[in-house]
């Protein structure tokens, strides 16, 4: 599990601000497939943000929690319908961000 500081949550709640959102769920709520979509993106780019649409019957903390839970990630933020996830990349060609984050610890 991955747990950070004030000042890394803060930067990475700053960096997300102009970052539009990747992925929306609807009315087929979380599947497999979205998790699957998740986690390739985010090995790619280590900060994602997605929405939950009005037609979804999902609660947006539960399937942020349960997305963060199955690809080993931290929630950022969850505002109204958008949640912000971070994971560092595996790979190091993709780590600019989580190289960023580890400065400020």
């Amino acid at each position: 599990m991955i747990t950070l500081n004030k000042a890394q949550t803060k930067f990475l709640r700053k960096y997300s601000h102009n970052l539009k959102p990747l992925f929306q769920m609807g009315k087929l709520g979380l599947t497999d497939v979205f998790i699957e979509q998740v986690e390739n993106a985010i090995e790619k780019r280590e900060l994602i943000k997605f929405v939950i649409l009005q037609n979804s019957d999902e609660d947006l903390d539960d399937v942020a929690n349960k997305i963060a839970d199955e690809i080993g990630g931290v929630i950022i933020q969850t505002i109204g319908s958008t949640a912000i996830l971070y994971r560092p990349s595996s790979k190091e060609k993709h780590q600019e961000i989580s190289q960023q984050v580890n400065r400020l610890s």
